[in-house]
């Protein structure tokens, strides 16, 4: 698997069972860093993709998700079907263009 695929995963899988891209993005690249002796890679790539993966599905354990609530007065279903699902886009997006990045560099 590659390893910009792989980083993205583990950020993505941390920030939607913690809900803070902080700690899902360290903690990945504390797992992905030994992987990467191996691997012929761009560094840069793989810390785009672990921050890509970290933006995935903003919740309710996230403070940005109350901030962009509160700020825009909204309900909480407003707010998912506007923040997480636009944060979600980003993230998969990002992932798309780094993948496509990667075929480049």
């Amino acid at each position: 698997m590659s390893p910009i695929l792989l980083a993205w995963i583990i950020a993505a899988i941390l920030r939607i069972s913690l809900g803070s891209a902080t700690v899902a993005a360290l903690t990945t690249s504390g797992l992905v860093i030994p992987l990467l002796n191996q691997a012929d890679v761009n560094l840069a790539l793989v810390v785009l993709a672990t921050g890509a993966g970290s933006l995935i599905a903003s919740h309710v354990n996230d403070a940005g998700f109350w901030m962009f609530k509160e700020f825009f007065g909204l309900n909480i279903k407003e707010t998912f079907a506007t923040w997480t699902l636009l944060e979600t886009i980003i993230s998969v997006v990002g992932l798309g263009f780094i993948l496509l990045f990667s075929l480049v560099v």
